[in-house]
């Protein structure tokens, strides 16, 4: 647990749910769109707690709603159900992963069990008047699950006013929470150039076309995009992280593929970003006489929040655990968040919730092997979304 004092939870009997939930959830990680067991789990948990569960939206994908009063407002509240492909390195943990290269390295196991927990703490208290929809999304590190679930009519049959999400944050202190207007989170595009150039004995290159210096001349270019066609103000990272040729050690390769993401915050840097991409990558092929092959796809919406609704979380946050402890202009992160999509088509707010500063419990980074939740701030993070309802939707 973090040295920090925490706000202490209002009923132990919460937290001690929430940890068990927390840790079942984390021995079965499932990726994205094959999530039935913690599908099935949370089912059973919700209607353990009273709920009516409408199962199979988007692919694995469910939705729980709860109606207090005679209000018109609607919330919806999401938590999202995959796990990674990656292997579980942490030593000694009696909830470690049972599913052999699957683990919960980014904390979707505590994201769900914080909902599970605002599932019960509305449903005992029913201090609101309206109606809160708990949106359990598959698919977020695909960045395909949100659009899923919409495409198969989740707003039609579930309509909400608002939605609200989190993400534990590891490196920001232990039950703070922190978030900004406008963009948040950035998008993220993905790229694949392939270069068709003609092979050759290393020891007679003017034989060939190498495409391994077209490439290195392409991943150089590629640099000036941001620093020479963007504007100075806009944000954007181009990224090549693969590099792969078909050639030996005395042969000069026929192919090279590279392959990489972007990530900004605006539709309209993404669209420059694929344009100049594509006109400098042919170009430099053209010059070389090699063929390119340039493939660009959307896979996460930016994640923006809409700033009229920022102080609503902010002060719901202050609620819970006091102001010296939220961040309200935290700085936009480069990482991608499926929730993005939601955003586009229904007013909300994405917030971070401090999992441990670094050095101390929670403070391990995401997407590594021996990350874990950090159970201390699980109730924090329940509270703050029933908080959140109460002051959306009061009596």
């Amino acid at each position: 647990m973090s040295t920090i004092d925490l706000p202490l939870p209002s009923d132990s009997s919460l937290s001690a749910d929430l940890t068990r939930w927390r840790r079942q959830l984390h021995t079965i990680p499932e990726t994205g769109f094959e999530e039935r067991q913690t599908s099935a789990f949370v089912t059973k948990t919700l209607r353990a707690l009273g709920y009516q569960v409408f199962e199979g939206i988007g692919g694995t994908g469910l939705v729980a709603s709860l109606q207090v009063g005679t209000g018109a407002g609607v919330i919806g509240i999401r938590a999202e159900m995959d796990a990674l492909n990656m292997a579980e390195t942490a030593t000694g943990r009696g909830w470690a992963s049972t599913h052999p290269g699957k683990m919960h390295a980014c904390g979707h196991d505590g994201h769900m069990s914080i909902v599970l927990g605002a599932a019960r703490l509305l449903r005992e208290r029913q201090n609101f008047d309206g109606t809160v929809r708990f949106i359990f999304q598959p698919a977020e590190e695909h960045g395909r699950g949100a659009k899923a679930m919409m495409a198969d009519g989740l707003f039609e049959r579930f309509p909400v006013d608002e939605i609200y999400g989190l993400h534990n944050m590891p490196g920001q202190a232990a039950g703070s929470i922190a978030t900004r207007s406008g963009g948040i989170m950035a998008s993220e595009d993905n790229f694949v150039i392939h270069i068709k150039g003609r092979g050759t004995h290393a020891a007679r290159p003017h034989m060939g076309i190498d495409p391994i210096v077209i490439g290195a001349e392409i991943v150089l270019a590629l640099q000036t995009i941001v620093s020479r066609t963007l504007d100075p103000s806009a944000q954007a990272v181009v990224s090549c992280t693969e590099f792969i040729t078909d050639g030996i050690r005395n042969a000069i390769p026929s192919n090279v593929i590279i392959k990489g993401d972007t990530r900004s915050y605006d539709p309209q840097v993404q669209a420059t970003l694929a344009r100049r991409m594509r006109e400098i990558c042919e170009g430099i092929c053209r010059l070389h006489g090699a063929e390119c092959q340039f493939d660009y796809s959307f896979e996460f919406e930016p994640t923006v929040n809409w700033p009229e609704y920022v102080p609503y979380a902010v002060a719901a946050a202050t609620a819970v655990v006091g102001a010296e402890r939220v961040d309200a202009q935290v700085p936009a992160m480069m990482a991608s968040e499926d929730f993005g999509a939601f955003l586009r088509v229904v007013p909300g707010v994405f917030v971070f919730l401090g999992n441990g500063a670094e050095g101390e419990a929670g403070g391990v980074p995401l997407h590594n092997g021996a990350y874990d939740f950090n159970d201390a701030t699980l109730a924090i993070g329940a509270e703050y979304f029933a908080e959140l309802v109460r002051q959306r939707l009061p009596r």
